[in-house]
């Protein structure tokens, strides 16, 4: 095994994150059925504001409830209740992407295992109990409670930190968004490895060290 540390994203990369069926369920548990044009309507206000995150512009505390600014006025429950509401319905929707069960284990077995995430602390925690994989991880990181999201270098050097310093050459960062986890290991200087699962074209300004369509060519990269 090349390295010492897997590093990984979580939404996206080990599980699947199906807001609009979060969403649904959210809704529905109040007494609204959630329709496709109002995911769209959502995604208008929520895109946007991951970016603002994801720059540095404003808090996860901002994200988490702006985005709900509109049905909190249209249903009178404040923006962090229906934020909060989501985020348990998600942990039931999210489930390990194709391979990631089986993987991870054996992995675990031949390198540390980290997360770092700009994902939220109320999922992150509960999906990994509920999903058997918390035992194999070692590190987790969440951006929420660092204060800063990737691509931002400093979360990458509060993980190596925690990691115990560890060579960077020795250091792989595994993601499926090329803006946040390509960039954010190319900046604080890991090999990356894109999990290009709809096969884009590499974005201007990002260099992965491999780029996988599945997880299974992840298996092939690490473990020959």
């Amino acid at each position: 095994m090349k390295y010492d540390w897997i590093l990984f994203d979580a939404d996206e990369t080990l599980f699947s994150f199906d807001a609009f069926a979060g969403l649904k369920a959210l809704f529905s548990g109040l007494g609204v059925d959630f329709s496709v044009q109002d995911f769209s309507e959502y995604q208008a206000v929520n895109k946007p504001l991951w970016g603002k995150y994801q720059n540095g512009e404003i808090t996860a505390k901002q994200l988490q409830e702006d985005r709900f600014v509109l049905w909190s006025e249209r249903l009178n429950v404040s923006p962090a209740k229906l934020n909060r509401l989501f985020l348990n319905a998600m942990v039931d929707v999210c489930q390990p992407l194709e391979g990631v069960s089986e993987l991870i284990p054996v992995l675990a077995q031949k390198a540390k295992l980290g997360i770092i995430t700009n994902g939220f602390t109320q999922l992150q925690q509960v999906r990994l109990e509920k999903t058997n994989l918390s035992e194999y991880f070692d590190l987790v990181v969440i951006s929420e409670e660092v204060g800063v999201a990737k691509p931002d270098v400093a979360i990458f050097d509060y993980a190596f930190e925690k990691m115990g310093q560890p060579e960077k050459s020795r250091i792989l960062m595994v993601g499926d968004n090329p803006d946040s986890d390509v960039l954010g290991g190319n900046k604080a200087g890991i090999d990356t490895c894109w999990l290009n699962r709809d096969e884009q074209c590499v974005p201007n300004g990002v260099s992965p060290t491999y780029i996988a369509n599945s997880w299974a060519e992840i298996e092939r990269y690490l473990l020959g």
